[in-house]
């Protein structure tokens, strides 16, 4: 709840979220998640998606969806050393009647990644990559991944142009509702001038439980997690 359109959905969406090795007993599992979903103060459904692709790739999926909002991210990445490595990225997305399309391009080849569409010609890059970098959908895994292993929730997000630190910090647990059954979640944090994110992670669920983004205090976009597979 990560790829800017809802006013923030990649940052979010993670919101919402790869600087640290994950632990070698860690792997990527393939997964589909349905969510409910609020942007702009209305009602809408949401889904998360983990798919494997040919030459050990996978695809992370994410789409938002109500009568104001249309978004849909895809991230294709593999597992090198033990973290997640972004490949290529689109992202397509109307918030009203305005709508915008970007693409990335990693190139691991020549450490740099790209943006074409929808881009300011400062933000289409290149920009420098190192070992660890991550997209914004992918912190998403990364976060879960690193509260349940007990690391540190610190990353560098390379997206929209430009290579950005985000620093998360534990806030304690709450119980919150999935499914219609309370469950207990790892509540994470972070702020970053008037915008806050904020994600709960539960025992066993490969993606947040739920994701909200607030900017200015009021509530932007707000996902909660219904079933999974």
């Amino acid at each position: 709840m990560t790829k800017n359109a809802l006013p923030y959905p990649r940052a979010l969406l993670a919101a919402m979220l790869l600087a640290g090795a994950s632990a070698p007993a860690w792997a990527v599992e393939a997964f589909t998640a349905q969510y409910s979903a609020s942007a702009l103060g209305m009602v809408g459904e949401g889904q998360m998606s983990v798919t494997p692709q040919p030459g050990n790739r996978w695809q992370y999926a994410l789409t938002v969806r109500n009568q104001a909002v249309d978004l849909s991210q895809k991230t294709v990445f593999d597992v090198q050393e033990g973290r997640m490595r972004p490949l290529s990225s689109s992202d397509s997305s109307r918030l009203l009647i305005k709508k915008k399309n970007v693409n990335t391009v990693y190139d691991w080849g020549k450490a740099q990644a790209t943006w074409n569409g929808d881009v300011k010609p400062d933000r289409a890059g290149p920009v420098k990559l190192v070992a660890g970098d991550m997209d914004a959908l992918l912190v998403n895994l990364a976060i879960v991944r690193d509260v349940a292993a007990g690391k540190p929730l610190t990353y560098r997000m390379v997206e929209n142009g430009r290579a950005k630190p985000m620093n998360y910090q534990i806030a304690g647990k709450e119980r919150i509702t999935i499914g219609g059954k309370p469950q207990d979640a790892t509540k994470v944090v972070r702020t970053d001038g008037d915008k806050q994110t904020i994600v709960w992670v539960v025992a066993d669920a490969p993606v947040p439980a739920r994701i909200l983004q607030r900017e200015n205090g009021q509530d932007t976009i707000d996902l909660t997690l219904k079933s999974w597979r």
